[in-house]
């Protein structure tokens, strides 16, 4: 089985609502005919109105939802493609191969998934998109993200879902080049708004150093220049 990521850009003039019910609604419904194996839609709805960490450039267009499908080979995506053919200004897919580092009820951070195909996740989602540092090479950066970034994020941050996607190769012509598109959930919006809280450093005690530790990570971990992070929610419609 294969895992397919459709990164969609739209303007923000267009409603959060409307986009919700076009893509998880209409969208959803059409492709979840089709019969994949699982499919998960992240929209920038109604719900997920939280300013990003990372605030996209004034002259370019967000990634306003992510699309993922799960095949049995990569090589039937056709019709797949064909329904999100139409679906924002522009779209980008890529195979990738995926880590659950951590689902939810893997941490104290939040229970276990108890809600239904179709339902949106509790809290927030941010989707974050990234390639490796310039001369970086692949042991090095694999190396960095898998044995350190990770744990040491999972230890610092009160994520409740953690979703690693390394982009094994475009799927669409013109697709941005990306290593990483990165899924993490979140309990609540505020801990997106809330630095301690993002930090795990609610009294702000270690706050400084909490954010020293994570900077000096990052910036071996992605080419800044590539680096964007969006808002969503999280809709798991076949699971």
């Amino acid at each position: 089985m294969e895992k397919l990521v459709y990164l969609v850009w739209e303007r923000p003039s267009v409603d959060p609502a409307m986009l919700r019910e076009r893509l998880v609604g209409e969208i959803g419904a059409q492709l979840l005919a089709l019969g994949p194996r699982a499919l998960q839609i992240d929209v920038d709805d109604e719900h997920a109105q939280v300013p990003s960490m990372v605030p996209v450039p004034d002259d370019e267009l967000p990634v306003r939802a992510c699309v993922s499908v799960w095949l049995d080979a990569h090589d039937r995506r056709g019709p797949y493609e064909a329904v999100l053919g139409g679906v924002g200004v522009r779209r980008a897919g890529y195979l990738v191969t995926e880590s659950m580092y951590t689902d939810y009820g893997g941490n104290g951070h939040a229970p276990a998934r108890s809600w239904p195909d179709g339902e949106r996740s509790p809290g927030i989602t941010t989707l974050t998109v990234f390639d490796k540092p310039p001369g970086v090479d692949d042991e090095t950066f694999y190396g960095h993200w898998y044995g350190h970034q990770s744990p040491m994020s999972e230890w610092m941050q009160p994520r409740c879902r953690y979703v690693r996607n390394a982009v094994v190769r475009p799927l669409t012509p013109g697709a941005p080049r990306y290593r990483a598109i990165v899924e993490e959930s979140w309990p609540t919006a505020g801990h997106l708004t809330d630095l301690g809280r993002f930090f795990g450093s609610p009294d702000g005690a270690d706050l400084a150093e909490r954010v020293r530790i994570m900077l000096d990570s990052t910036k071996l971990l992605y080419d800044p220049a590539t680096m964007r992070s969006y808002t969503m929610s999280e809709y798991i419609l076949r699971s």
